[in-house]
Order: structure tokens, then C-alpha cells, then sequence
């Protein structure tokens, strides 16, 4: 993945060797006086955002120290806890950040939670800079009536769950039902249809939990709705996730004719990348399929369809009223063109059954500490070019940062830029001046306070230990999903 992306933007070898292009920020590799000597800089959040910074300053300056906090005991964040088990290539970007937590001017510390086992003001004391890199780690609620029964979680929540992130690992998702809706027509939620419809022995030879293919191999679900309150115009998800769902073994798919009617005209104006997503819903929905395709589909024992222009109103609860038993959606119609394109209620109301209900409507952060600035409704940490509004010496990058859009490679464009201006203004003398103690005055305060940090080289234990557990049943990896049995495993 990460060498990809150098190539997608035709910055091959930029920051490495050349000058960045015209426009952009200067390397300073070479510039910074002795008072800049050796920076102390911490990042707190060890996800694709976290090491893309601390790998940019780095690079940059050949001084700089940077000590990267992790709240799990293991790193990698969402490229270990949030890309799909089926998609190995995207954790490729593990192998750059390992490099990156091997350099001698880097320290990995695990296990440690900002603003709970140390503050951001301590960090601030003792670093001349410090990154808030640390993502989007709740969901966005849905707001409708019923939203808490039983049979209701989180898409965000279920990725957890089969990825085997720790405070996920008590799910146990119920999947005794034949129908799941899913809220949102993004890639997560056709993550989630297509690890919920792919045939258990095709996931064996992945990194999903022990315990989450257990319970898929039980599974009844035989048909997932993904509902999006507009059309297919406005659809969030990209052409490698769709073309993967439609060639789905032991799947077919089901799209209605009516709802791409008139689209054909309207996809000549669009940007090539929807013009090409949008051909191949139209093609999947109104051509008959070869006979080939034809004959996959019809012995085909499970289902996915795409159901537009509804708006989700309420989580119908079972007779019972304890569980969830359907999704009553508001029928809408599109108003505004491009963009400003908003879906308005028509009136209609339909009822769609289910047993399982999953909202995939975005991730959202979560202010770490009371001394940090924090937009609770863009959820996001107020900055201009990852400085934070009114705090000289903090900064932010990723998610944090922008919000929750985009893939590895946006983030790590983002995460580079956040690292020039932080390095611009250490060479402008805006950071304080003088030695900061870094680790060792944080070692001192989490040891008081009785938190055993897990160092780089104590994950590449845990790591070796997780490679040896899958080697017996042909996985890459059995994930170790209990924090206090890493710990144990660690001699702590």
C-alpha cells in the first residue's frame, strides 16, 4: 500500500531524495541550528497517522526523538483493527511503520492511555512538541427510536469484533436470523456484507479471530440490505469493494432497475472514478448476465442488495419488544444538484424485516483531554494545517485532524503535512528552547502510578507468539484479543 501511494501522486521519490513539488513546504533536513539539535517530540496514537508523522520527522530532521504512546498494548491501530481480514495486501503498510519503529531515534510505548494514565499537559512538559494522531475510535449514533435494542450495534463495533480489538471482543453478535440491514453505503458497510455473506472456509486462512469465524460458521444471515438515504449517484463505497461484492461466490447480487433509471445521461457530466463506479452498478442492475454469470447466480444460496433513497426512522422492536425485527425507512426523494444533493423525505414510510441491524453511518472522535480544544460536532480537534487552535507547541494529524474520510494513503499525504509545520516551526524558534527530558520524566509518572508500558521489541514477542498460534491452522496469525493475557505473556 504505502509504496502505491508514493506512485499515485507521482511523488516517487519525494520526501526522500528531491525537493517536494512546487507549492509545498522545503525539506529542512539540513537547516536547523543547535538550539534545534535534538527535538523531543511525542505522537500520541500508533495508527497509520501516528507513524506517518513520526516517519516524516524523522526523515526530516536527523536530530529529532520521537516517542510514539499507544493505548493498546499492541500497534497498528486501525490497519490491525479496521482493514477487513480478506484484504492482506492493505496491512502491507505494517512492514514501513515496523522499519520506522526501529530506528533508534524512535520508542514505541504500549499499553499507556492519554488523558487517563498520563495527561496531555504532563506530555506537553516534557516534549517540545506533541502529535495528537489517535483517530476516530467511537461511531456516530443513529438518533432513531429503538436504536438500543437488542440485535442493533455498531458497523464500527462488528469490524472490531471479527478484527479482534480487545473492548469488542464481548459482542457476540446474533446471527440466527436470515436477514441484516446495514445503515450506510460505504466501504465499511460493504466490508461488513461481504465478511457476513463470504463462505466460512474462505476466511480460514485469514486473521480473523478464532472466535468471530466460530461464530460465522453458525451463522443464517442469507441476505444483507445495505440502505442509503440517496442514490447511486451519491453511493460512498469505491469500485474495488463493489466489483469484490459482485463477484461474491455463493452470492448474487440484487439491485432494481427503477432506481437507475435516467442514469445513463447523468454519468456523462461526472469525475471518471464515479463514472466508472456508477457503469458498473448500471451494467450489474439492467444487463442480463452472461450464461456463466447467470448460472453462478442462480445456484447462488445467499444475497446482497443495495436499497436506495430511504432514510432510516425507527428500529422496529420483535412482539416481544425484545429485540430488534426490522428498520421502518421514510421513502425519500433527491433535492439540489452536485454536492448540495439532499435526500427529503417524500412521505411514504416502508417497513423492511430483519434480525440484525448494523449502522454504518462514520466514525467519530473523541476529546482525549479536558486541556484540548475539540468540536464535538464536527468531531474534530480545531487546528489550522494540523496546529491546534490556541495551543503553540500541540499539533494533530489523521482523523483527529480531518475527520473520519479517506484511505491510508490521504492520511499519510496528511500526516507529512502536519510534520512541515511542526518542523517549520521549531526552525522559526516558536517550540520552547532548551533540553526537555522526553521518556524519561513519562517513565517516571506512569511508574508511579503503576502503568507498565510495552515497549516495540515486547509487541515483535507478542507479534512471534500470534505467527506461532495461526502456523497450526494455516493462518497468518491467531490474534492474541485479552490485553491482561498479552500482559501475562509479557511477564508483567
Amino acid at each position: 500500500m504505502a509504496s502505491r501511494c508514493w506512485r499515485w501522486w507521482g511523488w516517487s521519490a519525494w520526501p526522500r531524495t528531491r525537493l517536494p513539488p512546487a507549492g509545498s513546504t522545503p525539506s529542512f533536513r539540513h537547516h536547523f541550528s543547535t538550539q534545534e539539535k535534538t527535538p523531543q517530540i511525542c505522537v500520541v496514537g500508533s495508527g497509520p497517522a501516528g507513524f506517518y508523522t513520526a516517519q516524516h520527522l524523522l526523515k526530516q530532521h536527523p536530530q529529532a526523538h520521537v516517542d510514539i504512546y499507544e493505548k493498546q498494548p499492541v500497534p497498528f491501530g486501525l490497519v490491525r483493527f479496521g482493514v477487513a481480514p480478506d484484504h492482506p495486501e492493505v496491512k502491507n503498510v505494517i512492514n514501513t511503520f515496523t522499519q520506522t519503529a526501529h530506528s533508534g531515534r524512535c520508542a514505541f510505548w504500549g499499553n499507556v492511555e492519554v488523558g487517563r494514565d498520563v495527561t496531555v499537559p504532563e506530555l506537553r512538559e516534557a516534549y517540545h512538541a506533541v502529535v495528537l494522531s489517535y483517530g476516530a475510535e467511537d461511531h456516530r449514533a443513529l438518533e432513531i427510536p429503538g436504536e438500543e435494542l437488542p440485535g442493533v450495534c455498531s458497523a464500527r463495533a462488528f469490524v472490531g469484533w471479527y478484527n479482534g480489538l480487545p473492548e469488542n471482543q464481548e459482542l457476540e453478535p446474533d446471527l440466527s436470523c436470515d436477514t441484516a440491514v446495514i445503515l450506510g453505503q460505504g466501504n465499511v458497510a460493504l466490508d461488513v456484507a461481504r465478511i457476513l455473506l463470504t463462505p466460512p472456509e474462505h476466511l480460514e486462512r485469514t486473521d480473523i479471530t478464532k472466535a468471530a469465524l466460530g461464530v460465522l460458521r453458525q451463522s443464517r444471515v442469507k441476505t444483507v440490505w445495505l440502505v442509503g438515504r440517496r442514490g447511486p449517484l451519491q453511493v460512498a463505497f469505491t469500485i474495488k469493494e463493489l466489483r469484490e461484492m459482485i463477484q461474491l461466490p455463493g452470492a448474487r447480487p440484487i439491485l432494481d432497475p427503477v432506481d437507475f433509471l435516467g442514469l445513463q445521461d447523468k454519468i456523462k457530466e461526472v469525475p471518471r472514478p464515479r463514472k466508472r463506479l456508477t457503469e458498473l452498478l448500471l451494467r450489474t442492475a439492467t444487463e442480463k448476465p452472461g450464461l456463466e454469470e447467470a448460472a453462478r447466480q442462480a445456484s447462488a444460496s445467499r444475497a446482497w442488495g443495495l436499497r436506495f433513497f430511504r432514510s432510516p426512522q425507527q428500529v422496529l422492536p420483535s412482539p416481544d419488544g425484545r429485540r430488534a425485527a426490522g428498520v421502518r425507512l421514510a421513502v425519500t426523494r433527491l433535492e439540489g444538484v452536485d454536492e448540495a444533493t439532499r435526500a427529503v423525505p417524500t412521505g411514504d414510510m416502508e417497513d423492511l424485516p430483519c434480525g440484525l441491524v448494523l449502522s454504518s453511518i462514520g466514525y467519530k472522535s473523541r476529546p482525549v483531554d479536558p486541556s484540548v480544544p475539540f468540536d464535538s460536532k464536527l468531531g474534530v480537534i480545531p487546528n489550522v494545517e494540523g496546529r491546534v487552535m490556541d495551543v503553540p507547541g500541540l499539533y494533530c494529524s489523521g482523523w483527529v485532524k480531518r475527520g473520519p474520510t479517506g484511505v491510508i494513503a490521504t492520511t499519510m499525504t496528511d500526516s507529512f503535512l502536519t510534520g512541515q509545520m511542526l518542523l517549520q516551526d521549531l526552525k522559526a524558534g516558536l517550540l520552547p528552547s532548551g533540553p526537555r527530558p522526553g521518556y524519561a520524566a513519562i517513565q517516571a509518572l506512569l511508574s508511579s502510578r503503576g502503568v507498565r508500558p510495552v515497549s516495540f521489541s515486547e509487541w515483535e514477542k507478542l507479534d512471534a507468539e500470534e505467527v506461532a498460534r495461526g502456523q497450526g491452522t494455516g493462518k497468518p496469525r491467531e490474534k492474541l484479543v485479552d490485553p491482561q493475557e498479552m500482559l501475562r505473556l509479557l511477564g508483567h
